[in-house]
C-alpha cells in the first residue's frame, strides 16, 4: 500500500483522482444528480437497462476511487482506469455525442486526468 503523506504531492494527487471517480460514480451516478450520465448509458444499451448498467458502472468508478486511495498495485489501477475511460469516451462519442458538453473538451480533460495518473503510479 502506498503510504498516504499528505506532505507529498503525489499523495495530494492520488486523493484528487480518487475524488473525481467517487464523485462521478457516487453523486453524478448513483444518485442521479446529473441525468445525462444514465441518458448516455441508454443510448448505448437501451432504456430498460441503463439504469442497472449505470449503477454497475457506478461500483466500478467507485472501486477504481477507493483502489486509488488505498494505493496498491497503482499501475494497474490506472491501467485499468485507461482502458476504462477510452472504451467510455469512444461509446460516448460513437452513441451520445449530442448529449456531451464538450466531446474534444472531454478527450482532453481526461488525457490531463489519465496523465496525472500515470504520474503519480509510476513515481
Amino acid at each position: 500500500m502506498a503510504p498516504l503523506d499528505l506532505h507529498s504531492h503525489l499523495t495530494w494527487i492520488r486523493l484528487s483522482i480518487a475524488f473525481v471517480w467517487l464523485l462521478f460514480a457516487l453523486l453524478f451516478k448513483a444518485l442521479g444528480a446529473v441525468p445525462r450520465h444514465q441518458q448516455i448509458v441508454a443510448r448505448v444499451v437501451g432504456t430498460h437497462a441503463s439504469r442497472g448498467l449505470t449503477l454497475m458502472v457506478a461500483t466500478g468508478e467507485a472501486a477504481l476511487g477507493l483502489w486509488m486511495i488505498y494505493g496498491r498495485f497503482l499501475p494497474l489501477c490506472v491501467g485499468i482506469q485507461t482502458a476504462v475511460i477510452v472504451v467510455m469516451n469512444a461509446l460516448e462519442i460513437r452513441y451520445a455525442r449530442d448529449l456531451l458538453l464538450s466531446p474534444v473538451g472531454m478527450v482532453c480533460a481526461n488525457i490531463v486526468f489519465l496523465g496525472l495518473g500515470w504520474y503519480v503510479a509510476l513515481s
